[in-house]
């Protein structure tokens, strides 16, 4: 069965192994061979940012060792190899990347195995090996940029994987663990380089995301320089390396009061209690101004996360229309920042015509 259409992007592909990547069956003692064609449609899709993972009903070690014999293991995140249902391994790696399992495709040769996951997880695009190069020319597949740190984010997850291990084997209250990150948490107005990542960070969070809204490059670039808006961005590194850029909000300055029009983080960072620093920043900004904040919501099913972040900052429903709310911080007065983080911000907006 070929690709389901959609309208979300493909974030993640799920590869079977055994007549899918590589011809013959592992445990049958096959004389296995890669299939140099599926191979570089993962290369393919991993330079344009879309990562990779595998489901596979297999020997764990022995699959592992003939995906490093090959030279291809670095491409796979999360795999799930053993003897459960390729569901509960699509399931299981959605998860543990922190996206929505309707951004999972899957490949495999094998009808029944198909039609399971079409069965168990019909928000999963499915797709027949034999179609692949067809399945994966669709636009789900293809981000309108793609950026340096898009082209990075296999190794991103790969360091996020570091750091997993790192706190698993830890020992001592989870506060001391995020101290010893040293985290510095960057906040600056956005520039033009800026704004590829920051269109495709409207496209591809939904959890922690305020409105739903998609914003373009070119409708960015306006807001960017307008003097009634600030668009701020925000990146995060540790000892570990960088998270890349995992933050983007909108602020509308009015007479009265200030519009926080847009608010996202990436989902990577949640974990580490850096959820609130955007936003406190805003909040101080608009105390500056010396004017109360308000902000946009729209609950678009996925992003409970974000109500929940606005009300702890204090802010509470003013106006509804449906499942759009206007939400409103009256109090000027600013949280702290946490103690595990460094906050570093900017002086000022990069004029029109900067370089």
């Amino acid at each position: 069965m070929s690709a389901k259409p959609r309208q979300g992007r493909v974030k993640c592909v799920v590869w079977d192994l055994d007549n899918t990547v590589w011809d013959g069956v592992l445990l049958e003692g096959d004389d296995l061979r890669l299939k140099q064609d599926v191979v570089a449609v993962i290369r393919e899709l991993d330079a344009l940012g879309v990562l990779h993972s595998i489901a596979s009903k297999n020997d764990h070690d022995a699959a592992i060792a003939k995906l490093v014999e090959f030279g291809i293991e670095e491409y796979f995140i999360y795999p799930q190899i053993g003897w459960s249902a390729k569901s509960e391994g699509l399931r299981q790696i959605a998860q543990s990347i922190n996206i929505g399992i309707d951004a999972l495709a899957f490949v495999d040769d094998q009808e029944f195995e198909r039609a399971e996951v079409n069965h168990a997880v019909p928000e999963v695009i499915v797709v027949d090996v034999a179609d692949l190069h067809d399945a994966v020319a669709a636009p789900e597949f293809r981000p309108r940029f793609v950026t340096a740190e898009s082209a990075e984010r296999r190794h991103l997850y790969r360091t996020q994987i570091a750091r997993a291990e790192a706190q698993d084997s830890f020992v001592g209250p989870s506060d001391e663990f995020l101290a010893s990150l040293e985290m510095v948490f960057s906040i600056k107005h956005a520039r033009q380089e800026d704004l590829q990542r920051a269109e495709e960070l409207t496209v591809r969070t939904n959890q922690l995301n305020s409105t739903g809204r998609t914003y373009s490059y070119e409708e960015l670039d306006a807001l960017r320089t307008s003097p009634e808006h600030l668009l701020l961005v925000a990146t995060l590194d540790d000892r570990f390396g960088g998270y890349g850029t995992i933050g983007l909000c909108l602020v509308e300055k009015g007479e009265t009061a200030w519009y926080l029009r847009l608010l996202l983080m990436s989902c990577r960072v949640v974990s580490r209690g850096v959820g609130t620093v955007l936003l406190n920043h805003v909040i101080g900004l608009a105390a500056e101004a010396g004017l109360p904040l308000r902000a946009d919501f729209v609950e678009t099913g996925r992003n409970r996360m974000m109500q929940i972040t606005y009300a702890f900052a204090g802010f509470t429903e003013v106006e509804r229309d449906g499942d759009r709310v206007v939400l409103e911080r009256a109090s000027l007065q600013v949280a702290p920042h946490p103690a595990t983080v460094t906050v570093v911000t900017d002086a000022a907006p990069e004029t029109v015509g900067a370089a």
